[in-house]
Formats: structure tokens, C-alpha cells, sequence
């Protein structure tokens, strides 16, 4: 064989390859998604009782008025601090990411236990001592950041903990609120893998209906 003949085979195969892989296959998953798995392959979108987009089911938002069920701690403030005015420095390990602080980390531990200072501007308040001063039993979840900071979930124990100050705060009902959570809750995937969780925005969507 010629090398022509060779050469042209070889411009052909990898013509017909990229046509398959960079093109027609990418559009077919693109219609898959867009036929059998609209809502997901659209970033699994939630909408409020107006059908606004308020936010997506996989990534959380920062919760902290006593209204609603709160979020579990963010080191990257759930993404939504401006880097232009990042005064906490919320954002220095990225917009997506664990702390990576050792357990013996001082930073880890004040954020955790708080730290008392004579400069007011150098005290942390620890988010233990917060919880407690809310009357909400601190849970590890409560206390601790995901690895990605940006977990929209948090345990069916972590919400059930703070279940007395939002009735409270709402003049609502305690088993009012034990019934929204169980709603709310996303059970295992496919029965067996990882624990069960409480997406906060959809129960906070939920609690605003009642």
C-alpha cells in the first residue's frame, strides 16, 4: 500500500471518530437528558409557589434567621461572599471546598469553641456556644462544614434539633414541624447508599406555605 492510500485512511478514521465522538454522541446524551431527565439535566431547579427559580436542589444557601431551618456551616459562605469584599475571608480556600484544617487546628477549634478577646473585633463567636445559646443541641452536621461547602443538606437530627425555635419564632406547632421534615427528607439512594438527609431550601419553602 501507498502511503497516500495510508494516509488518507488514517484523515478518514479520524474524521468519522470525531464526527461520533465530539458531535453526535455529546447530542444524543444532550437529547437523552433533555427527554427522559429534564429536571435534572437543567440543574435540578426549585421553584417557589410564584414558579421563580429561588435556587437548585444540589447546592445549599445560607439560612440563619430564626424563621427558618438553618444551614450547616459554610467555609465559603455557601459562594455567596464578594471576593471584592471578602473582609472574613470566606472565599480563601475557593469558591467550592473543605477547610482542610486539621483537628488540632487552632482556627478550626476557636470557630468551633469560639474565642473571648478584649478587642471585640478579634473574638470569634464558636458555633457551639451558638447553637446552645438558641436552645439548639449542637449536632455534628450544625458544627461542622461539608467538604464541598456548598451541602444543601443537613440530618433529619440536625433539623429536628432546631424544630422548637422555629415553632417558636412562627407560633407553630412542634409536630407541625416533625411532619415537614419527614417530607422533606431524601432517604437513601436506591435504599442502601449514604444516610438520609433534609434538603433546608425545600423545607424552608415548605414551612413558608403553612
Amino acid at each position: 500500500m501507498s502511503f497516500a492510500r495510508e494516509a488518507s485512511r488514517a484523515v478518514r478514521s479520524t474524521l468519522a471518530l470525531w464526527v461520533l465522538t465530539a458531535m453526535l454522541y455529546p447530542l444524543l446524551m444532550l437529547a437523552i437528558g433533555q427527554i427522559v431527565f429534564p429536571y435534572q439535566a437543567n440543574g435540578s431547579l426549585i421553584r417557589n409557589a410564584q414558579n421563580e427559580v429561588v435556587g437548585s436542589a444540589l447546592i445549599g444557601q445560607p439560612f440563619t434567621s430564626d424563621r427558618y431551618f438553618n444551614s450547616r456551616p459554610s467555609t465559603s459562605s455557601y459562594s455567596t461572599a464578594d471576593p471584592a469584599a471578602d473582609e472574613g475571608r470566606v472565599l480563601q480556600t475557593g469558591v467550592s471546598g473543605a477547610s482542610n484544617l486539621a483537628p488540632s487546628n487552632v482556627a478550626l477549634l476557636d470557630r468551633i469553641r469560639g474565642k473571648g478577646d478584649p478587642d471585640p473585633e478579634q473574638a470569634i463567636e464558636g458555633e457551639i456556644p451558638r447553637l446552645q445559646q438558641a436552645g439548639i443541641q449542637p449536632t455534628a452536621d450544625l458544627v461542622y462544614t461539608s467538604g464541598s461547602s456548598l451541602d444543601p443538606h443537613i440530618t433529619p437530627a440536625g433539623a429536628a434539633a432546631q424544630i422548637n425555635r422555629v415553632a417558636t419564632a412562627r407560633g407553630l406547632q412542634p409536630n407541625q414541624l416533625e411532619d415537614l421534615i419527614r417530607q422533606n427528607t431524601d432517604g437513601r439512594f436506591l435504599g442502601i447508599f449514604g444516610e438520609p438527609g433534609v434538603n433546608v431550601l425545600k423545607l424552608n419553602l415548605a414551612l413558608d406555605t403553612l
